[in-house]
């Protein structure tokens, strides 16, 4: 008899969901995890603490007040880092402590230590007192995350030269920074700092940022943080960090050279696998430690699970708790759904991005025909009234059903607003019940009337000319 029906490595998002979704299925779950990481990296350093760290910086910058007050508004003059980690130390500690709560009250045993197979059914924890507790299970989920990568060639010291876990340890706000890297986590620092009054310089080796995201939504971004004097080096790769007693200097190899205060790589992540011994349980990892499941987040190994960042794309909070609640119901033997491929993806720039489907560029590609509808924020009397000029959302719909194809978004509340979309969507909506719906007034959710109503008047001509 095993000790634990199910043993979870991991207490991130998905880690979380998976043991409480089998306890709340009656079985005996034990969750293993380092004692200063209980909620993962997600709470720890990475979605938790930079998305609270963005909510300090509008407000204390005020930021999104400018179109209103002028743009010399601020609401602190002098911001210090105490002042923007203030606010994600509190959260932080709240998380935590909702999460303990939650795999108490449902009866999840929560293990403080490393762990590290000994065989396909069994972990040895390493607790902080250097002791090891072997603990066996029936099914093991595997939820350990990720780490930002580095690369060997740059000598990080965390504090000038630092990977995005250290950007919350920083002494001062930089005057300079250079952000390597035009990823989602590299964009969302950039935007921060840049809003905070740092000079930054982002360097990428592609030919553009955010390659995901539809063009125009991209081209609006970089619009708005060219205006926040951001400076892209497109094109461009690294070839040394130099450290220097008064600041950093980035060469690149077309010869470039770039002073700042401080140097931020984005360049991935790597699956925190190193030290779990996957051979004696007969698993392996990829060169950048992920691991390979099926349609059910199966390992190799069939009774072996991974969800997560661990399992790589889409490396999303919202989708790993979804996967680790599927592995659950999976290895308890009972039905689950399967996720749709209409998920939501959030981009927290400043301002947002979000979207759900397809892009202009996919359909376009897949010889899709679609008409836009757009909807402008400073259209809006929300959009007046909140002082965002910037913002928009837009409609991808199909010519032939009047189906939605795809919904993008740029804006405050873009991540919140996207979800209207994806209801539709996934219920196999039309733009008619768009026009035809009544939106509260004022608010942002208006846009998708207006948006709808344009496309609709599109489509109208297209079927006149067609008469």
């Amino acid at each position: 008899m095993p000790d634990f029906d199910m043993l979870v490595i991991g207490s991130g998002p998905g880690g979380q969901k998976a043991a409480i979704a089998a306890a709340k299925l009656g079985r005996r779950v034990a969750v293993a995890d380092s004692p200063d990481m209980v909620g993962g990296v997600s709470i720890h350093t990475g979605t938790i603490p930079s998305k609270t760290l963005r909510e300090a910086v509008l407000y204390l910058t005020g930021l999104t007040q400018r179109d209103l007050y002028g743009q010399s508004y601020r609401l602190k003059d002098d911001i210090t880092v105490a002042d923007l980690t203030a606010r994600t130390r509190h959260v932080v500690g709240r998380e935590v402590d909702v999460i303990r709560s939650q795999l108490s009250r449902n009866h999840v045993s929560l293990f403080a230590g490393t762990g590290r197979f000994v065989d396909d059914h069994t972990v040895a924890l390493r607790e902080v007192t250097g002791h090891e507790r072997v603990l066996s299970a029936e099914h093991i989920v595997i939820a350990t995350g990720t780490r930002p990568a580095r690369p060997d060639s740059v000598a990080f010291d965390g504090r000038t030269i630092m990977d995005s876990d250290n950007v919350l340890e920083l002494e001062r706000v930089p005057r300079s920074m250079v952000i390597v890297g035009a990823g989602v986590i590299g964009m969302e620092y950039a935007s921060m700092f840049a809003a905070l009054g740092s000079r930054v310089t982002v360097v990428e080796r592609r030919p553009a940022m955010l390659d995901m995201c539809d063009a125009e939504i991209v081209e609006s971004l970089r619009y708005h943080l060219r205006d926040l004097a951001v400076t892209f080096r497109f094109g461009e790769t690294v070839a040394a960090v130099e450290r220097h007693s008064n600041g950093t200097l980035t060469v690149l190899e077309s010869g470039k050279r770039i002073p700042a205060d401080a140097v931020m790589y984005s360049a991935g992540r790597q699956g925190l696998t190193d030290e779990l011994d996957l051979g004696k349980a007969g698993l392996t990892a990829d060169t950048r430690g992920r691991i390979t499941v099926d349609e059910h987040y199966r390992t190799q190994v069939p009774h072996i699970y991974a969800v997560g960042d661990v399992i790589g794309f889409p490396a999303l909070a919202a989708t790993s708790m979804e996967q680790g609640r599927a592995a659950a119901y999976h290895a308890c033997g009972e039905p689950v759904g399967r996720m749709d491929g209409l998920q939501p993806i959030g981009i927290y720039t400043i301002p947002e991005i979000s979207f759900v489907g397809r892009t202009e560029e996919q359909l376009t590609e897949d010889r899709v025909p679609f008409e836009v509808g757009v909807s402008r924020y400073r259209e809006l009397a929300r959009g007046q009234i909140i002082g965002d000029a910037h913002g928009m959302l837009k409609l991808l719909v199909s010519p032939q059903d009047r189906t939605l194809l795809g919904v993008h978004c740029f804006g405050t509340g873009a991540t919140e607003l996207i979800h209207i979309g994806q209801t539709v969507m996934g219920c196999g909506g039309t733009v008619d019940y768009l026009v035809d719906a009544v939106f509260n007034y004022p608010t942002l959710a208006e846009s998708y009337k207006v948006a709808a109503l344009d496309a609709t008047n599109k489509l109208r001509q297209i079927d006149r000319l067609g008469d």
